[in-house]
């Protein structure tokens, strides 16, 4: 049960940086589109920091699914 509770954390960490990267760069020209302005750095920063949020949900998320579908449900043992 360790075993796939470290997958499951391994494969959250690695997707972490690029897809808060993905969704940080996607919020911030839909938000320049949006006002139609370039964004200060304090707007910049808490476009970042709500990008970090949403992408440990998604890859938690998504690396649970994806063990459990790889390795099966953990048992005690």
């Amino acid at each position: 049960m360790l075993v796939f509770w470290f997958w499951v954390l391994l494969l959250a960490a690695l997707l972490f940086w690029p897809v808060s990267n993905l969704i940080w760069t996607l919020s911030v020209r839909r938000k320049q589109r949006k006002l139609k302005k370039e964004l200060d750095e304090q707007e910049i920063l808490a476009q970042k920091k709500r990008a970090r949020f949403i992408a440990v949900l998604i890859c938690l998320i998504f690396s649970l699914m994806f063990n459990l579908s790889q390795l099966g449900m953990p048992t005690n043992g």
